[in-house]
C-alpha cells in the first residue's frame, strides 16, 4: 500500500489527538479538513453489536435524509402498463421490463436505484446474481418492490438511502456532501443513526452501538462518542 499523500497526513495529524467527541464536533472537524478539489461525500461508519451470520441479527433498512445526499439519483423502474406510465410521470430515469432485463444481462448498470412492481418480480428475479452483490436488487424490505411507484421514486430522488450491515458488523453509509452546512449534515447524520437504532434486532443483546466514525471521501476519520449520542436519541424516540 502506498504512502498517504501530504494533505491526508496533515489532516491526520490534526485529528490524531482528538478523542471520541460529539456528532456536531466530529462533523465540523471533518468538514474543516476536507482539502480535495471536488465536493467530497461525508460518510458514517457504525460498528454494531450484531453477528450478521445469523439471520435474526441482520440490520437492513432505509431512511430519507432531511437534506438529501447532494447527489443526483438515477432511478430505474421495472413495470408494465399503467404503472409504467406512472413511473415516467413521477420522474423515473429508466422504465421498462423485458427490455431493461436484457440490457442489464448484457452488462449495462448505469443507474443508482432499482424499483419494481410485485407483478414483474418473477421476471426481475433472474437478475439476482447481477444486482444482488451490488445492492441494487429490488426488495420489499427496503420499499423497492411496491405498487406505490410514484412515492418510491419521489423518496429516492429526495434523498432516501439504504443501509445494510456488512459481514464485520459495520454499516457504511453516505449522509451528504462537504459543501452542506454543518446543521444540514448533523440533521442527516441524526436521521441515519435514529434509523439504525430503530432497526436494532430483538436478537441483539448487550451493547448495540459499539463505535461511530465520521469521514469524508479523502480525509481521515473522527470518532463520535456513542454514549453521548445514544442518550440523546433515546430521549427523542
Amino acid at each position: 500500500m502506498g504512502r498517504p499523500g501530504k494533505r491526508y497526513r496533515e489532516a491526520a495529524s490534526v485529528v490524531a489527538g482528538v478523542g471520541p467527541c460529539s456528532l456536531e464536533r466530529a462533523i465540523e472537524l471533518v468538514k474543516s479538513l476536507a482539502r480535495a478539489k471536488f465536493d467530497e461525500t461525508m460518510e458514517m461508519a457504525v460498528r454494531l453489536g450484531v453477528d450478521p451470520k445469523h439471520a435474526d441479527q441482520m440490520v437492513r433498512g432505509t431512511v430519507v435524509l432531511p437534506h438529501g445526499t447532494g447527489k443526483p439519483v438515477r432511478v430505474l423502474v421495472f413495470a408494465k402498463g399503467e404503472k409504467e406510465k406512472e413511473a415516467l410521470a413521477a420522474g423515473a430515469d429508466f422504465v421498462g421490463c423485458e427490455d431493461l432485463i436484457e440490457k442489464i444481462q448484457g452488462g449495462w448498470l448505469e443507474f443508482d436505484r432499482a424499483i419494481a412492481t410485485p407483478d414483474v418480480m418473477s421476471q426481475v428475479g433472474k437478475l439476482g446474481k447481477i444486482l444482488g452483490p451490488r445492492g441494487l436488487m429490488p426488495n420489499p424490505k427496503t420499499g423497492t418492490v411496491t405498487f406505490d411507484i410514484a412515492r418510491a421514486i419521489r423518496e429516492f430522488k429526495a434523498g432516501k438511502i439504504e443501509f445494510r450491515v456488512e459481514k464485520a458488523g459495520i454499516v457504511h453509509a453516505p449522509f451528504g456532501k462537504v459543501s452542506f452546512s454543518a446543521v444540514q449534515l448533523t440533521d442527516n447524520a441524526q436521521a441515519l443513526l435514529e434509523a439504525l437504532i430503530r432497526a436494532k434486532p430483538a436478537a441483539s443483546k448487550g451493547r448495540y452501538l459499539k463505535g461511530i466514525a465520521i469521514t469524508s471521501t479523502m480525509g481521515p476519520s473522527v470518532k463520535v462518542d456513542p454514549n453521548l449520542y445514544v442518550g440523546r436519541i433515546k430521549a427523542q424516540v
